[in-house]
């Protein structure tokens, strides 16, 4: 069953077509121990993408994040490191979740994003976290 290997690490969306998204593209040609990946934003308001570089240690980082986040404490993932960071907030300030993709080093913009994910997201997440680290992580090394 040829399905490819693993691209989605994070995908959050709500029904009012809100959507936060990290994919992993492959390989990072230049930087022997990183992945190529987006975060891609999409509302009805705005929509944007932007570059990033994962290493198995800010993959590691994910996985903390997602075990703060279901014990009900908000996170920032990526936040010390050169290029965007996000942040997932529990209790945004419209009363709902919301993620917050940030691009201070690079384009200087800050999104905002409320949405409602589904009530088994974390368990979702950990099993696409799961899938890309099995495929990618042994393939990198430095």
């Amino acid at each position: 069953m040829g399905v490819g290997p693993p691209r989605e690490l994070i995908s959050l969306a709500d029904d009012e077509g809100n959507s936060v998204t990290v994919s992993v593209l492959g390989r990072n040609p230049r930087w022997a121990a990183g992945l190529n990946a987006e975060i891609v934003v999409k509302t009805p308001f705005v929509s944007g993408r932007i570059d990033l570089a994962l290493s198995a240690s800010e993959l590691e980082d994910w996985a903390d994040a997602l075990d703060r986040l279901d014990v009900g404490v908000d996170v920032a993932w990526m936040e010390m490191s050169r290029g965007p960071s996000i942040f997932i907030q529990l209790n945004g300030e419209r009363g709902c979740p919301e993620v917050v993709v940030e691009d201070e080093s690079g384009s200087m913009v800050t999104v905002r994003v409320p949405l409602v994910p589904p009530d088994n997201w974390i368990a979702g997440h950990r099993q696409r976290l799961r899938h890309v680290m099995d495929h990618w992580v042994p393939m990198l090394s430095g």
